[in-house]
């Protein structure tokens, strides 16, 4: 058994060989630049040369702390620094499709964050543009990194549940969304676009795209907000496989939950994201497998060492890099990232229609 966790051990290594390593330089110097990227980026080995902001004093603080030599008051500065090879935008949905089609012109490959924007065809122009000039787009979905959750996927590849029959993720936290970032208030959609398209996206690398999907959504009576606090999301598959996302911002009894499973015809895998306890320093996920094929005599813990914030963020850009040394896939490319689009735009659909909606491939 230890020889077989070993092996997915080494299949979730994120790994970046010395001669894949690339200048970077970040549009945007948010919080999650500042506690994910930039720590994940050096614990790569990765030289940050420059960062840039709207806020240059904002900037200035991050880059102070990081060790980066220049911060920089707008994207068109940092893309005139002949020193960055690759550019990692991390900024709203809303700000993502020019500064993106920017930096492709420029020729330079791109780590863009999630939602790389904020509809479908918006997205599959930015997928062409960088497919005519023939950059690397890759796309933020760090969750697919995550330890415990690629250690399931990979135990998935190897058949020791079987053919999968069904997953869920259940998240019941506290995320004050309208305090923490004000900004949000004037949305109408919030908690799939800047949350749970991350599980959605995962579901999507699980299990493939769905034939059809159920959405409800809710709020919290009085919030300062708009947008939505509450999602049930439900996947139909041809193959009689079935997914469920409920993800609970409004929990304010203190007793934080994040869970998934994953059920199988012969086995089961269940785990916890451990930042969603605690965020944002949280805790290691944890993970067991109920297998029928190795055995396991019952429920066997594997040993996750690792967190989501910040390790789970060398995934992106080690992707992107190692893509840019010898050409192995990106994990969450541009284009495969134009199906969580789908996905998510689909979701917003039966929550405005009250109605189960069909996915059309693209």
């Amino acid at each position: 058994m230890i020889d077989d966790f070993a092996e997915i051990s080494d299949a979730v290594r994120i790994t970046l060989p010395r001669h894949a390593r690339r200048r970077i330089g970040i549009i945007g110097a948010g919080a999650i630049v500042d506690v994910a990227h930039l720590p994940a980026y050096r614990a790569l080995g990765l030289e940050v040369v420059a960062i840039a902001d709207l806020d240059r004093a904002k900037a200035a603080d991050v880059a102070a702390r990081h060790g980066i030599g220049t911060a920089y008051g707008s994207a068109e500065e940092l893309l005139a620094d002949p020193r960055v090879e690759v550019i990692d935008i991390a900024v709203t949905a809303a700000a993502q499709p020019a500064l993106a089609g920017a930096v492709i012109q420029s020729g330079r490959p791109v780590l863009a964050q999630k939602p790389f924007a904020p509809d479908v065809a918006t997205g599959q122009g930015i997928v062409d543009l960088a497919a005519e000039r023939k950059v690397a787009l890759a796309v933020n979905q760090q969750l697919r990194f995550d330890e415990g959750i690629a250690a399931a996927h990979r135990m998935i590849e190897l058949g020791w549940i079987g053919d999968v029959t069904a997953m869920s993720i259940m998240v019941d936290i506290r995320t004050a969304f309208f305090d923490d970032w004000p900004w949000m208030r004037a949305l109408d959609r919030v908690e799939i676009t800047y949350h749970s398209i991350h599980y959605h996206d995962v579901i999507r690398w699980f299990l493939g795209d769905p034939d059809a999907v159920f959405c409800a959504a809710g709020r919290q009576p009085g919030q300062p907000g708009r947008g939505e606090t509450r999602t049930i999301s439900t996947y139909l598959y041809g193959s009689g496989v079935r997914a469920l996302v409920h993800a609970n911002h409004d929990n304010l009894h203190g007793d934080n939950s994040a869970t998934f499973r994953i059920e199988g015809t012969k086995g089961a895998i269940r785990g916890t994201l451990g930042l969603l306890y605690d965020y944002p320093r949280g805790r290691p996920d944890t993970l067991e497998l109920h297998s029928t094929v190795l055995p396991t005599d019952g429920w066997l813990p594997y040993p996750v060492t690792t967190r989501w914030i910040p390790d789970a963020f060398r995934g992106p850009i080690s992707s992107l890099l190692n893509h840019l040394a010898d050409g192995t896939p990106l994990r969450s490319s541009g284009a495969d990232n134009l199906g969580t689009l789908r996905l998510v735009e689909a979701l917003y659909t039966s929550i405005d229609e009250a109605r189960s909606v069909e996915l059309v491939p693209g």
